[in-house]
């Protein structure tokens, strides 16, 4: 199971590689990088703070930061009040902004049926629920791991984690 598991880490990876470079390339055919994409897309339905946009990226917040202000500079996007957080603005798109997204995300719903033509949505479904069930797991097993380093855990799962393996506590906490 180990061995197959770390197989599909390594295909999942470069199927990553592949779709960073598709979404490069689609949202460069309208002058903006995926980063940019990324970042519009987060924000398009509700205003956020860049810390909040960074949290749903995954990313580090100094970056979106400074993607955030290309986009406020180039007038795609607009800072404006929050009125829970005097000192954190929410990002949010202007209406060339919006437009440019529109045109990457229609580019990308095209690219889309080409890149999944002959696989069965049944197939795709699949695919999507087992991806985010690995997520979850994986973040699970993350959680655990960081708690044992930081000395949060039980005695015992912080004595197995240094030891490498997982005690009886951790591993029950990770769904089947």
């Amino acid at each position: 199971m180990a061995e197959e598991l770390a197989l599909l880490v390594a295909d999942v990876f470069e199927a990553a590689g592949a779709l960073r470079r598709a979404g490069e390339a689609l949202a460069g055919a309208e002058g903006q990088t995926q980063a940019r994409w990324q970042l519009m897309s987060v924000v398009s339905e509700e205003s956020l703070p860049v810390a909040r946009a960074a949290r749903r990226l995954g990313v580090a917040r100094q970056g979106v930061q400074r993607i955030a202000n290309e986009l406020v500079r180039d007038g795609l996007a607009e800072f404006r009040d929050n009125p829970d957080h005097r000192t954190s603005s929410l990002l949010a798109l202007t209406p060339s902004g919006r437009r440019a997204l529109e045109a990457i995300t229609a580019r990308a719903e095209a690219a889309h049926r080409v890149m999944g033509e002959g696989i069965a949505q049944a197939d795709l479904a699949t695919l999507q629920a087992l991806l985010r069930r690995l997520t979850e797991q994986t973040d699970q097993w993350t959680e655990v791991e960081a708690e044992a380093e930081a000395g949060i855990g039980t005695g015992a799962e912080a004595g197995a984690a240094k030891r490498g393996t997982r005690s009886r506590a951790a591993t029950d906490r990770l769904p089947e």
